[in-house]
């Protein structure tokens, strides 16, 4: 049985990133570094005074430390991280673009009153179980023991459950909007012959490269080799040669003709004969 740290260390990149992040958020709230009032998404306060943040810290909080707080963090651990060992495996960059196409999708929606939600990072976590469920339809899973069905009407029998416990379920069906709208435009769209519309961008390639973690298939940049060293530099050789390439030797030259290229020399230049010829 592995260590909690070898199994955090197991977890893919995303999933163990955005999970870690709302669970940070909730733990700076407890601590009183945050308060929700400073976080939820308003836009008139976004518009008014510049509090562009809230556009992206509404994501990260999943509320207060409770049952529907480890179910939502649960989801991201199981369903999250089977998606990206899944269907998106050695695909960091689209996942990524999924999430954030997920959540713009969201905040463009909210811009109706009755949709708008002072915290979306629920509508998130339920999307990544939409997502799931179309892409392993057929998988047989089971709800806190008591029903077992199979994975396609997991986000519904998950709605049925929350309106038995008398949670809220717009951000819910707002999730499943956004994930049925990323699956029809990269899935069920293409396939009916349709033009694939969602291509992942290639600032979000970058911002992956950038990050040095995960892996993308035919990326169209390169992954950023100094990712996570704290200290990058050039390195000098002590005789004065500030570069040093590995380039294949040159055949020997004529030393009469040209004269010998040295580094490290104090002095350099022509030898004269002492009799003047």
């Amino acid at each position: 049985m592995s260590t909690p740290a070898e199994y955090y260390r197991s977890l893919p990149p995303v999933s163990k990133t955005y999970g870690v992040a709302c669970l940070m958020t909730t733990t700076a709230y407890y601590l009183g570094l945050i308060s929700p009032g400073s976080i939820y998404l308003n836009y008139g306060l976004v518009f008014k005074h510049f509090q562009v943040w809230r556009v992206f810290t509404n994501f990260f909080f999943l509320g207060p430390f409770s049952f529907p707080f480890a179910m939502e963090l649960f989801i991201i651990e199981k369903y999250g991280v089977s998606l990206e060992r899944g269907p998106f495996d050695k695909r960091t960059a689209d996942y990524v673009w999924m999430l954030i196409f997920g959540a713009m999708s969201l905040l463009m929606m909210s811009f109706v009153p009755y949709l708008l939600s002072p915290f979306m990072g629920s509508s998130v976590v339920f999307m990544i179980v939409y997502v799931w469920s179309r892409e392993f339809p057929n998988a047989r899973i089971s709800i806190y023991g008591l029903v077992s069905l199979k994975g396609f009407y997991l986000p519904y029998a998950m709605l049925a459950f929350n309106l038995l416990l008398g949670n809220p379920l717009k951000p819910d069906i707002l999730g499943m909007v956004a994930g049925h709208l990323y699956y029809f435009l990269t899935v069920l769209h293409p396939l009916a012959g349709g033009k694939f519309m969602l291509k992942t961008p290639l600032w979000v390639h970058r911002i992956v490269a950038y990050w040095g973690e995960g892996t993308q298939i035919n990326a169209p940049v390169q992954s950023n080799p100094y990712a996570g060293i704290a200290f990058q530099g050039r390195s000098h050789r002590l005789n004065g040669n500030t570069r040093r390439t590995s380039t294949p030797e040159q055949p020997q030259t004529n030393t009469a003709q040209q004269p010998i290229q040295g580094d490290g020399v104090a002095f350099r230049g022509r030898s004269h004969r002492l009799d003047g010829r």
